[in-house]
């Protein structure tokens, strides 16, 4: 089978690749030399979709590739590197696909459960349609219509509505732990907002369960089947530390810090994974202590 990546180096596609070593590799990346030193040299790295005539000969396509979307304040360059680093990539890989005679039979395409907005409380699944005017839907609502356009009877595409992935070397959990491991942790703003999380590992497996899996097609939200609240993960997480749980950050100064990238952190989404459960999926990790004491053991 021979596999492309798009954002093959990034914090999920690093985790992903070492389970394609028998598979055909071929890793888009700006950066040769960083992807074979991180990725290692039994891969073809290449530089521009160009460099490939077709798709012809690509059985899967893995679309990983954007911009972070919490490092930096979204100011209006910002948000066009975050939308253009997702958008303009998708577009141009479903273009490959459908302009080829003999396509990729299965496209695998990020998303997040921004597209959801906030909910509140109510928990939800994929059938949840929302059409609202924040940053994070828009980004994934157009994000999904790109990738979909390469739905066809050659073609399946599976979307990842990924939530929080919990992993020690990246990612959320990464930036939290200073502070809990100082004792300085705490719950944000309310702390009754949801936050739905992922191990990396079950992250991994269940792109794989996707790709072995025909059947399946669509969006699949990418969280664990137990969603907690903001507090509830902060005093587990301190808790797994052995550290006190007694500081709190006000939604206040979240916003003056951060501004409209503060609603990643203060929007409440209870997403469950309900589609991948339904076609038989099981989660290594589907309560949040166990995750917590294996990724930080």
């Amino acid at each position: 089978m021979k596999i492309l990546v798009t954002g093959g180096t990034g914090f999920i596609g690093k985790a992903l690749l070492p389970h394609f070593n028998h598979e055909h590799l071929v890793v888009l990346s700006r950066n040769p030399n960083r992807a074979y030193q991180q990725l290692g040299h039994h891969i073809k790295v290449i530089t521009c979709l160009d460099e490939l005539p077709d798709f012809n000969d690509i059985d899967v396509v893995i679309n990983l590739a954007g911009e972070p979307i919490v490092n930096k304040r979204w100011s209006d360059r910002q948000k066009e590197v975050i939308c253009q680093s997702r958008w303009d990539i998708t577009r141009k890989l479903v273009e490959k696909i459908k302009a080829s005679t003999s396509p990729p039979h299965t496209f695998i395409s990020g998303s997040a459960v921004g597209i959801y907005g906030d909910q509140k409380s109510a928990s939800f699944d994929e059938s949840l349609e929302v059409n609202n005017a924040d940053f994070a839907h828009l980004v994934c609502r157009k994000w999904e219509e790109e990738a979909l356009a390469a739905q066809s009877e050659k073609t399946r595409v599976c979307l990842l509505r990924t939530g929080i992935v919990l992993a020690r070397q990246g990612g959320a959990l990464a930036r939290m732990l200073p502070a809990y491991q100082l004792g300085l942790g705490g719950p944000i703003g309310s702390g009754e907002q949801y936050f739905p999380w992922i191990h990396m590992q079950d992250m991994v497996k269940g792109i794989l369960f996707l790709l072995k899996h025909p059947e399946a097609s669509g969006a699949y939200n990418f969280t664990a089947p137990n969603p907690v609240t903001n507090k509830e993960f902060s005093q587990t997480l301190a808790r797994v530390l052995h550290r006190p749980h007694i500081l709190k950050t006000p939604a206040w100064l979240l916003k003056m810090g951060l501004g409209e990238s503060s609603t990643l952190l203060l929007d409440s989404q209870r997403a469950l994974p309900v589609r991948l459960q339904e076609q038989g999926f099981h989660f290594s990790f589907p309560k949040l202590e166990h995750a917590l004491e294996e990724t930080l053991s």
